[in-house]
């Protein structure tokens, strides 16, 4: 099977060498991407990295990268798209209907990209893209962006197994109710040992928490068709309620909001273990357990982390917070792309999709950033490697291959060489096709609000702040509806009229 993933990868190569280099010259692209690993070295082109080499031969493309921590990726994006003499000619956008982006592009700040996409003959991979999710990119009908494919239902729980033993949990728990009970019950156990594992990326611990507790997902339609946020929903309060009770009984490390989503890992992977559960992707809990695995000589065939989702409340309805819509954010085009360079700078989108494409992209290069092992799968690390040989695999990839995946889109499905298969890889897999019935989705989220595209981010950011004090005993309950209240009167009710209008009209 190695021979026929070389093969495979050789034969992209020499196509794409032969695509490029027959319609192309060289091409420099300039490029602003988030960093996850920015307390990591980062190797560029002019200093030999591999990785960004190979795309060079491949594509005749050198990429010059401007890497901007994840936290302040946001913030990043309005002052630079407020300053065109310095625009990147491609960068990420995270929020696809953010009042940024929608005005962007209709300011003419993109490319519009749908003639593009439509062109199947030219640009195959990219035109390979669901349809369902580029429609949930369109401003005005017109699409700017490819969007960056994420699996729909991977969020939920993982937590420590082996732990949750400990407090008569030795089994995972059936329901919602349960599942506070344990937590509760875990907080005991150390108290230098925290439940949550939450970093100032709290949107995420707060949205699983509140939609598995019953809550609708930013906003809800009542009984009488009316639309209201989530955040005066009971539900949504109660899962409020049990994270600050958690956090008052020890169990959330109180300088959280001071961690970075880049050192999230930090609390679950110290010797000893500081975290025992996080409520994000669960792609990262079975990555957890193979960390574990590699590192701490777990058991392989016995995971002591669990994924847990798909969990009935009280009243036994079930609902999985929607972590994506079929896509994180979006990569756009801007007019610091002549009309003459831009149809070869889709060529090189379009290549990133590719088998080689995506291949370097997610994993990097063969003995540089991933091994082909004997079994015929891809690992991180060379065959028979050492505890130390695995770490210095592990720092070189995030020195070379850092955040490259950032730039994937991957719109036609994953299309790299297959890594080994594992108990929780395997469950999750399974996951996702089981529980995708159970994802809610948020029914305002094409509807286009003039107020939402002007004030919503700020107004959104106001009400998490105002969460965040009350989960930390700041504020009291009255306290947080006045954060409610403040969102209502500076252009809640603006945004909530301007939803239902177009709720009615279309209903």
């Amino acid at each position: 099977m190695k021979k026929l993933v070389s093969l495979f990868l050789s034969l992209a190569l020499l196509l794409s060498v032969m695509s490029f280099a027959a319609a192309e010259d060289d091409v420099t692209l300039n490029v602003m991407l988030p960093d996850f690993y920015s307390d990591s070295d980062w190797k560029s082109l002019e200093d030999g990295n591999p990785i960004l080499q190979k795309i060079y031969e491949a594509t005749g493309v050198k990429l010059n990268i401007t890497w901007v921590p994840d936290s302040g990726y946001g913030e990043q994006t309005t002052l630079t798209l407020a300053d065109p003499a310095h625009m990147p000619e491609v960068m990420v956008m995270q929020g696809v209907r953010d009042a940024i982006m929608i005005s962007s592009a209709r300011a003419g700040a993109f490319w519009d990209l749908t003639d593009f996409v439509a062109d199947a003959e030219n640009y195959p991979n990219l035109a390979a893209g669901a349809d369902s999710v580029y429609d949930n990119l369109l401003v005005d009908g017109r699409l700017y962006g490819i969007y960056r494919a994420r699996a729909y239902a991977r969020a939920g729980v993982y937590y420590r197994n082996d732990y949750a033993a400990q407090v008569g949990y030795a089994e995972e728990p059936k329901t919602v109710e349960e599942f506070k009970d344990m937590c509760l019950k875990m907080a005991a156990i150390d108290p230098n040992i925290y439940v949550f594992n939450m970093c100032k990326y709290v949107a995420g611990t707060i949205g699983v928490m509140t939609v598995m507790n019953g809550a609708p997902y930013q906003y809800g339609v009542n009984a009488e068709g009316k639309i209201y946020p989530a955040f005066e929903d009971e539900a949504f309060q109660e899962g409020l309620d049990f994270i600050r009770e958690l956090y008052a009984a020890g169990g959330i490390d109180p300088n959280f909001m001071t961690i970075e989503s880049g050192n999230w890992n930090d609390a679950e992977r110290s010797d000893p273990v500081k975290a025992l559960m996080r409520l994000d992707c669960l792609d990262n809990g079975y990555r957890y357990q193979e960390w574990l695995e590699q590192n701490k000589g777990a058991d392989a065939s016995a995971p002591i982390v669990s994924l847990l989702t798909a969990l009935p409340d009280k009243n036994g309805k079930i609902q999985i917070w929607p972590q994506n819509i079929g896509a994180s954010g979006e990569i756009v085009v801007t007019k610091a792309v002549s009309a003459d360079k831009l149809p070869a700078v889709m060529k090189f989108l379009d290549w990133c999709s590719s088998a080689e494409g995506q291949t370097l992209l997610n994993c990097g290069a063969e003995g540089e950033t991933y091994w082909i092992h004997s079994d015929g799968f891809r690992y991180t690390y060379p065959e028979g490697a050492t505890d130390e040989e695995k770490n210095t695999a592990d720092t070189n990839t995030h020195v070379i291959l850092h955040s490259l995946n950032q730039l994937g889109m991957n719109v036609n499905g994953d299309l790299t060489p297959p890594a080994a298969g594992t108990i929780l890889r395997d469950e999750y897999n399974q996951n996702l096709l089981d529980n995708a019935q159970y994802v809610i989705g948020n029914p305002c989220y094409t509807f286009d609000s003039e107020t939402n595209n002007l004030m919503g981010a700020s107004l959104a950011q106001e009400v998490e702040d105002a969460q965040v004090q009350y989960i930390a005993g700041k504020i009291d309950l009255a306290g947080l509806q006045t954060a409610y209240a403040n969102w209502h009167a500076q252009g809640g009710d603006d945004i909530l009229a301007e939803y239902q209008a177009i709720y009615d009209a279309e209903k």
